[in-house]
């Protein structure tokens, strides 16, 4: 499987999320909160910043289901799913990920008829620390 490319810029989103934890770069100065995680905050030019935990609570803004598979390391796991998602606390911040059935499962555990743009998610994390999204209990 995949594992993410790490800048010096955006290496604490990926510790926070091996952790079981997400968290997006906070300006100190004015609090905006960005990502992708960046030195300079586009709102005030501050070049301090911290890590704000976020309730990881959103909506599904967009997806895709790519047939034939785009990744070959995915190919296994065809159809799978591509979500953004929109997060309730920050919804200028969009993430993408998988929409799983639980924390950790296959990548075609949901299937592709039971995704909704709006639906509400909830971010679990897999055992690589990856983010993935799994559908909120109504």
């Amino acid at each position: 499987m995949l594992s993410p490319v790490t800048d010096t810029d955006g290496a604490p989103f990926w510790g926070y999320a091996r952790q079981g934890e997400l968290r997006v770069q906070a300006c100190t100065p004015c609090g905006e909160l960005r990502f992708p995680p960046r030195p300079c905050c586009p709102h005030c030019h501050s070049f301090e910043s911290g890590w704000r935990r976020l309730c990881g609570h959103g909506r599904i803004w967009s997806y895709v289901v790519p047939h034939p598979p785009l990744l070959p390391d995915y190919a296994e796991q065809a159809p799978y799913n591509v979500v953004v998602v929109e997060l309730v606390e920050a919804p200028r911040i969009r993430l993408v990920g998988n929409l799983v059935a639980e924390a950790g499962a296959r990548l075609d555990s949901v299937p592709p008829e039971r995704i909704r743009i709006g639906a509400r998610v909830q971010v679990v994390f897999g055992a690589d620390g990856l983010p993935q999204w799994v559908l909120e209990r109504a």
